[in-house]
């Protein structure tokens, strides 16, 4: 059966784009480095280096081609790489930074916005190279302006590594305090995750698993602005009918997607990966989830039933893309970070919003407590016992959560930080005044629940 597209769907579709804030988010490369070892920083960065020069050096002109050419606006061209401890095992701190600083670079040349992978896997452990990582991010993110940084601290399978939950609150509190002057902005390139996918699209937490292929292009679509403009359309529809219209919805908008990744791909001469749903917001008006879960019928993000109207959204839209794509991955659903949606903040503004509510709804939903500025004085137990908290939401429900936290510098609940672009402002959120510090200073490891031996 041939494939074709009516004249309404054409005109559907050039709606969305032009009225309704519809966009591809990102065009992201993934680039396997394995193959960059070297026996000093500079070396190994200098052939990291050389190797994205080489494969992404058309990765920004073909994106803009394909604006132009399909009239589809491409917000971001990224990169991600194999995280950057797998392959820099037995090198210092001062070493790992030195890499950091050549993936900065190459960022640049080739001239994407952000570059992820300067990451760790320690869900059960950790290496020598994992170890000099960990330690190197703080100075690393701050020194540099496009590389992103992730760790992966649990599993499922194997439980939560609580060892790195209590050391990745110390390096987010020490990220703040380098990147002090521009209100703690390393945290907003820092990503700490339970059940990490090795396809990820989205900063800051992307880089490129260990069982992807040399190279790959991956799509992050994003809509929020279209299903808004759907669910205001039919305010009188049953839940389950709204949850069918969704679905339409976001099929749609994945056939977009995968329409730019097959184009992109060709051109690159690079396998296409998949297609990442994630309903992700900006500060635009209108580009909001929380708007869009308003328009539900909740008076304001965080009353009861908002749990259960994001997890009708989050699921109407994983189906209507698996319907329209076989190649859906990375995290595909709805993004709820405060500072990157001016319906979540005006939320919080209102008191209907708070963390533990947000941590609530991470239950149904991608990724986690994302994009959230709390005060300076904020201890490192307790950042680390929100990354427990966080880790072990996925653990249970065998669903990828992350925390993306910003201890502000100097700023109390109440006050304001403004971050700019894309990363939006927010308000500084309350957080529990009660310790978590006896149970942090355990250590160890949280086992993996029973259904982890599923096998």
């Amino acid at each position: 059966m041939p494939f074709s597209i009516s004249k309404e769907e054409i005109l559907e579709t050039v709606r969305m784009l032009q009225m309704e804030n519809l966009d591809i988010r990102t065009i992201t490369m993934g680039i396997n480095i394995q193959d960059c070892r070297g026996d000093s920083g500079k070396i190994t960065g200098k052939k990291i280096y050389d190797k994205i020069t080489c494969l992404a050096e058309n990765l920004v002109k073909v994106g803009e081609d394909i604006e132009k050419e399909y009239g589809i606006p491409i917000i971001n061209k990224r990169i991600s790489i194999t995280p950057v401890a797998m392959v820099a095992g037995g090198l210092k701190p001062d070493e790992m930074v030195t890499i950091g600083s050549y993936m900065d670079k190459a960022a640049g040349e080739v001239g994407v916005n952000f570059i992820g992978g300067f990451s760790a896997l320690v869900h059960k452990g950790a290496t020598r190279g994992d170890i000099a990582l960990i330690e190197a991010i703080p100075e690393t993110l701050a020194r540099t302006e496009r590389v992103c940084s992730s760790v992966n601290v649990a599993t499922t399978r194997v439980g939560i590594n609580m060892d790195a939950v209590y050391h990745m609150g110390l390096v987010i509190k020490r990220t703040a305090k380098l990147t002090a002057q521009r209100d703690g902005l390393g945290c907003a390139k820092l990503v700490v995750f339970c059940n990490a996918v090795e396809d990820n699209p989205f900063m800051a937490g992307a880089f490129h698993g260990p069982g992807e292929p040399e190279s790959t292009i991956n799509i992050g679509v994003s809509g929020p602005g279209v299903v808004l403009h759907t669910v205001r359309k039919y305010p009188d529809l049953d839940l389950g009918e709204l949850a069918n219209v969704i679905k339409k919805t976001a099929f749609k908008v994945t056939r977009m997607g995968e329409l730019v990744g097959r184009v992109a791909s060709e051109r690159l001469d690079v396998p296409f990966g998949i297609i990442d749903l994630s309903l992700a917001p900006t500060p635009a008006i209108g580009d909001s989830v929380a708007d869009i879960l308003e328009s539900m019928g909740i008076e304001k993000v965080g009353a009861p039933g908002t749990t259960a109207a994001l997890a009708m959204l989050n699921d109407a839209v994983k189906k209507g893309g698996a319907m329209a794509s076989s190649y859906v991955g990375g995290l595909s659903g709805a993004f709820i970070p405060v500072s990157e949606d001016e319906g979540m903040i005006n939320a919080v503004v209102a008191g209907a919003l708070s963390i533990e509510k947000l941590e609530a709804m991470t239950c149904v939903c991608s990724v986690g407590l994302d994009m959230i500025a709390i005060p300076g004085e904020t201890s490192a137990d307790t950042i680390s016992a929100i990354i427990a908290d966080e880790a072990a939401i996925g653990m249970i429900n065998r669903k990828t959560t992350a925390v993306r936290i910003i201890p502000v510098p100097g700023k109390k609940e109440g006050e304001w930080v403004e971050f700019g672009g894309l990363l939006g402002r927010a308000p500084i959120m309350r957080v529990s005044k009660f310790s978590s510090s006896g149970f942090i200073a355990r250590k160890g490891r949280i086992p993996a629940p029973i259904h982890s031996l599923n096998n």
